[in-house]
């Protein structure tokens, strides 16, 4: 059950143990959530809601990526890839014992084609920094807009047509 609600309160049962209430509009699942649920252990993830993006964007961002592959005859996904490393906010760098970095690389890249990750040597003796690049099927909004003002930027570039800013800020504001 994956719902979006506000918290409301924090309380404590009679035995000190702490309840949180979260308020909801989203009724009819919360209830089929909570009859298949209840009394049941479950994992509580919260976190802060921002809007899914828009396909359209999403949409219109891989339709510009073909355009560009094509006028470079590249691949879509090495044009994809490189533009991810170009936007900010969509990575972490860590620091791993040089044993461990194959596996963290290869567990980190099956996730999807943009997650992606780089190396760089560490001060600490043992031990290697890995850049890990988030795709964009994580993205927020505005790190998709982010990423689609860098693939219209090299659409530019290279002399593609793209569609006009005031288009393009009506996708990302989607």
């Amino acid at each position: 059950m994956k719902i979006k609600g506000r918290l409301v309160e924090v309380s404590f049962s009679f035995g000190g143990k702490p309840r949180l209430t979260i308020e909801t509009s989203d009724r009819n699942a919360l209830l089929s959530g909570f009859d298949e649920l209840h009394e049941e252990e479950v994992v509580v993830e919260v976190k802060r809601y921002s809007p899914r993006r828009s396909l359209d964007a999403n949409a219109y961002c891989f339709v510009l990526i073909d355009k560009i592959a094509e006028k470079l005859n590249i691949s879509k996904e090495e044009v994809y890839r490189e533009a991810i490393k170009h936007i900010g906010g969509v990575s972490d760098t860590v620091c791993v014992k040089d044993c461990a970095v194959e596996t963290l690389t290869k567990a980190w890249q099956s996730k999807g084609l943009g997650w992606q990750t780089e190396t760089f040597k560490s001060k600490i003796a043992g031990c290697t920094n890995v850049v890990l690049y988030y795709g964009s099927s994580v993205y927020d909004t505005k790190q998709m807009s982010a990423l689609i003002d860098h693939i219209v930027q090299d659409c530019k570039a290279l002399g593609i047509e793209t569609k006009t800013p005031a288009e393009i800020m009506l996708l990302n504001e989607r």
